[in-house]
């Protein structure tokens, strides 16, 4: 029977770990698709409203991850978190700093989420300020990534985290160009409007062209 527990235990370590090396990536992709739909950086090919589609699907589907998550790392027999910890940062008995990220990661992109869904009734200004809370969201999850495990030592788990890191750095990076040229999405100045709707020049021969 012991034997029998510790698989079982062991299967639900792995599952919660897996899981939440998915929800790394998939949380980093929702940010790099977030970025590119605010600064209109997506490739040529894909509409925006395209991103903006699978940024929010992506967002929808990492929800029903987290619950996965969360739940069989509380299920797990040999650690002690806790579900006052699932809401509650730094409520865990269990590697208090690791846990207390995490819930803080998902107290943060929580509030972002239930935003989204009331942002008609929030308007945008207030929406957006909440949404803000992503870029906040992002290193509290990468660092409970980071102290909650202890396979960093594995190549490919260290390729992810690397890699989750490089790609939403460059996002943010991009975003803050972005804002301190005025560009699409930054502070200084509308859109570019597309070439097809620049105004006519009016022939030399006409009244218009003679003015």
């Amino acid at each position: 029977m012991g034997a029998i527990a510790a698989s079982g235990s062991q299967g639900l370590w792995f599952l919660s770990r897996g899981s939440g090396l998915v929800l790394l990536v998939l949380f980093s992709i929702v940010v790099v698709l977030g970025v590119a739909t605010r600064t209109g950086s997506a490739p040529a090919r894909w509409p925006r409203f395209a991103v903006a589609e699978l940024h929010r699907t992506l967002s929808l589907f990492a929800v029903a991850l987290l619950v996965l998550h969360v739940v069989t790392a509380i299920l797990d027999p040999f650690v002690t978190i806790g579900w006052a910890a699932t809401l509650l940062p730094f409520a865990s008995p269990y590697r208090t700093l690791a846990i207390g990220l995490g819930t803080l990661a998902v107290d943060l992109a929580g509030a972002v989420l239930l935003t989204s869904l009331f942002r008609r009734r929030l308007g945008q200004r207030a929406w957006r300020a909440v949404h803000w809370l992503a870029y906040l969201a992002w290193p509290a999850a990468f660092l409970h990534s980071l102290t909650a495990g202890n396979d960093l030592g594995i190549w490919w788990v260290a390729l992810i985290e690397v890699g989750s890191a490089a790609a939403v750095a460059a996002a943010v990076l991009a975003r803050l160009i972005g804002r301190a040229r005025g560009g699409p999405g930054g502070a200084g100045g509308p859109a570019p409007r597309p070439a097809s709707a620049e105004p006519r020049r009016a022939p030399a021969s006409s009244p218009a062209g003679a003015a």
